[in-house]
């Protein structure tokens, strides 16, 4: 968490919030495009049946990409009904630890550029030389 936190505050015009039980969200430009979620009824853990307070959702470009990341075959990435239709995937906190910081920082990069406004996101793709 902590590197997704250093990750997410190195992005241009990245605001970080965090709830009063302690949840981040991260927003450009007023808009979210990661957070921690609250427990919630469509998240429940397979193995105690209790609703999971350790998730993270990532907003993804497009309906593809979300399920090129449903497929992969760590079994990392998830979804809920709830998520149905809308462009974000969801992991597991504790799951974090088997990305290696280059696919964090290309999860939280590619998040970030769902949400910027364009020309900030074209500079910060300049930049980065992507």
């Amino acid at each position: 968490m902590a590197d997704l936190d250093t990750m997410a505050l190195a992005l241009p015009q990245t605001t970080k919030e965090v709830s009063d039980d302690g949840r981040p969200a991260y927003r450009v430009h007023g808009k979210l495009y990661c957070c921690q979620r609250g427990r919630r009824p469509d998240a429940i853990d397979p193995d105690t049946g209790e609703r999971m307070g350790d998730v993270l959702m990532f907003r993804v470009a497009d309906q593809d990409v979300k399920e090129l990341l449903l497929a992969d075959d760590r079994g990392l990435y998830f979804t809920t009904q709830h998520f149905d239709g809308y462009p974000a995937v969801l992991i597991r906190i504790p799951q974090l630890q088997r990305l290696d910081r280059d696919e964090l920082a290309d999860l939280v990069a590619e998040a970030w550029l769902t949400r910027a406004q364009k020309r900030v996101a074209e500079a910060w793709l300049a930049e980065h030389s992507v």
